[in-house]
């Protein structure tokens, strides 16, 4: 009999309070987009489906570069408006930040989204001049590490310096043995296509992987896992959870902020 694998990729289920971060998340990034004024641009269309818009936070000078933050939400809920607050810490060091939305599953399958937001970050690429460094945060800590990875040849790749998948789901494997695969549909052939662990990174794309150390086990292998393959280093922050390890993302002068645009 096949192990059922729920539990392991429950998060919320061991996080005090997990209910409350979600409208918190929404009402920070909510202020933020305020505080800024003209220099958040939403909704930025980069194809005609509906999900496919992106935000674009911009600094009060010329950007040094660009930052991209890919949401998670396990490939099925969230959407850029809840996450724009994680721009502060970048946009305090003259970076300009992109948060890319794309189609949830089921409507599409993983495979599609990787191919959304390469097109999203094509787009911003577009607009903002100078180096690229892609984060992302479970779900899209697997699609940040996707950008990095060899069978991906978008036009911006020469300009992509770094990735800093934050809990990556870096094998996707284990999650057809969860009941999430009733919605996410994967298979042998696209777990294995989509498995960042399973491909090699482009060479010259520098990579830390990023966890708190609280976090469930399985996200603790994770993110141990890509960091092996890929033999680069890991960081697991003391005391966070999955649910604050991205935190610091708003901090300037936090270490995570720092490894990601030093």
């Amino acid at each position: 009999m096949t192990k059922d694998l729920s539990r392991d990729y429950a998060n919320g289920d061991f996080i005090a309070d997990a209910a409350t971060y979600p409208p918190r998340w929404a009402d920070e990034a909510a202020a933020l987009r305020l505080r800024l004024g003209d220099r958040a641009r939403t909704g930025l269309r980069y194809g005609t489906d509906q999900r496919q818009t992106f935000d674009l936070f911009l600094p009060e000078t010329t950007p040094v570069g660009l930052m991209v933050f890919i949401h998670g939400g396990y490939w099925m809920a969230f959407d850029p408006a809840s996450w724009s607050h994680l721009a502060e810490g970048a946009l305090a060091r003259d970076w300009a930040v992109a948060i890319p939305g794309y189609t949830l599953a089921p409507q599409e399958r993983i495979a599609s989204m990787t191919d959304e937001v390469e097109a999203a970050i094509t787009m911003a690429a577009e607009m903002i001049d100078g180096p690229i460094v892609i984060t992302g945060h479970s779900a899209g800590g697997h699609l940040s590490a996707r950008m990095a990875c060899a069978d991906r040849a978008p036009v911006w790749a020469d300009r992509l310096v770094r990735v800093v998948p934050i809990s990556p789901l870096a094998d996707l494997r284990p999650l057809m043995q969860t009941g999430m695969n009733d919605t996410l549909h994967l298979d042998a052939t696209e777990a294995a296509a989509e498995s960042p662990a399973l491909l090699a990174k482009r060479p010259q794309v520098d990579c830390t992987v990023w966890v708190g150390a609280q976090e469930r086990p399985a996200f603790l292998w994770q993110a141990r896992l890509l960091s092996e393959e890929w033999d680069c280093p890991w960081h697991a922050a003391p005391g966070l959870h999955h649910f604050n390890v991205i935190d610091d993302l708003a901090d300037p002068e936090s270490l995570l902020v720092q490894t990601l645009l030093d």
